[in-house]
């Protein structure tokens, strides 16, 4: 009885094994694959974000908070 669940424990780890290999490599080519086609769709550059202005009044504004929290 335990033979045939080591058995049965060594095909399932084998399957699960030549199925992430036919993954991998499944995976790889059609990277390779899309790849060629992607002249046709491209894709837009990210557009950047305008930096943040400074305040100049932070201090202000910390010294308000604070006052509002201590009174």
């Amino acid at each position: 009885m335990i033979g045939q669940g080591v058995v049965l424990m060594i095909a399932g780890m084998g399957f699960v094994y030549l199925f992430l290999l036919v993954l991998i490599f499944v995976t790889k080519y059609s990277m390779t694959g899309i790849s060629r086609f992607d002249s046709l769709l491209p894709q837009e550059a990210p557009k950047k974000k305008p930096a943040a202005a400074k305040a100049g009044g932070d201090d202000a504004d910390v010294a308000l908070a604070i006052a509002v929290a201590l009174g």
